[in-house]
């Protein structure tokens, strides 16, 4: 990605070069245009995917350190699979646009991420769990026999990796005590990206210009709304994990917003939620209180990853 993005040139994705198209102003966004149907369409089973326990709990800062690294693995699979479909149909007339490798590609970062953690040998330590399996099935099943819907998939997870990802980097990063060079935290990174806000809204335009018809928007608003489930049941499978983990348990001590600087307004989550919500006291409190420890802020960088993907559409 080169710095042309910030100044509406063509930038390339792989497969040609993009004009200003996407310069197109959110004004001028319509009910009819996908990223809008999108935004409205998951709005309740994101509301939905908020209140399960496993959210609240991590908000909470009541985490088990072991399902940082198990969370790892379920992306691993999860994002294997996605990317797996997304290369059988990157020439796909409904997918082809949507085709950003070297952009937005994250299996080999947590690859490498798996590695730091597990080690050399750590494929040999790792496995696909029950509900994981069943959203890479979903993933696998879509790309092979209706591959249009793997845009839904890849906007829902894309989107939000970039949506406070690289706070969340520095937090987890802090909270672990990692390299200052990155290593254990590859999957936050976007090197070829050098404006993410930019690229989202380059994003969003290249899917708003797909040539669907209402009914296949309509079938991607419902795909959307089985990837959002399919997160829910991956919290809750780490959060019946997390109950068989005997590790010491602390609620939020002395605050620290670290990158924040002090201003929980600038933490990506509770922008999200504000967002959506128009904003309440009690879920200040209680993202403050997942921020003041370091063991909170662990699971808070590590499931943003995937719960971003949920409150994507309230950050762009």
């Amino acid at each position: 990605m080169s710095e042309n993005m910030e100044t509406g040139a063509s930038v390339s994705n792989g497969s040609g070069a993009v004009g200003a198209g996407y310069e197109k102003e959110e004004g001028n966004l319509s009910p009819e245009d996908l990223s809008e149907m999108l935004a409205a369409g998951t709005k309740e089973v994101h509301e939905k995917a908020e209140n399960t326990q496993f959210v609240k709990d991590f908000l909470r800062g009541r985490i088990r350190k072991e399902l940082f690294k198990l969370g790892a693995v379920a992306l691993y699979h999860t994002y294997t699979a996605m990317e797996e479909e997304i290369e059988r149909n990157k020439d796909h007339s409904q997918f082809a646009p949507l085709y950003f490798p070297a952009e937005l590609h994250r299996h080999e970062a947590l690859a490498r991420d798996l590695e730091y953690f597990y080690g050399p040998d750590w494929k040999s330590k790792i496995s696909c769990s029950q509900a994981t399996q069943q959203y890479v099935d979903r993933i696998h099943q879509v790309g092979q026999e209706d591959p249009v819907l793997l845009v839904a998939h890849a906007y829902t997870r894309y989107m939000g990796d970039l949506s406070g990802g690289q706070v969340l980097r520095k937090v987890a990063q802090r909270a672990l005590k990692l390299p200052p060079t990155g290593e254990g935290l590859e999957f936050y990174q976007f090197d070829a990206i050098h404006s993410a806000k930019a690229f989202k809204q380059l994003y969003r335009s290249r899917m708003n210009e797909l040539d669907l018809d209402v009914a296949t928007k309509k079938k991607l608003v419902e795909e959307a709304v089985k990837a959002f489930h399919f997160n829910m049941e991956v919290f809750e499978e780490l959060e019946e994990i997390g109950k068989t983990i005997q590790e010491d348990v602390q609620d939020a001590g002395m605050s620290v917003h670290g990158e924040t600087g002090g201003d929980i307004s600038k933490c990506p989550y509770y922008a999200a939620k504000m967002a959506a919500s128009g904003g309440t006291a009690y879920f200040g409190q209680l993202v403050m209180a997942a921020l003041r420890h370091p063991t909170g802020q662990v699971l808070f960088a590590t499931w943003f990853a995937a719960l971003a993907g949920l409150a994507a559409w309230y950050l762009m």
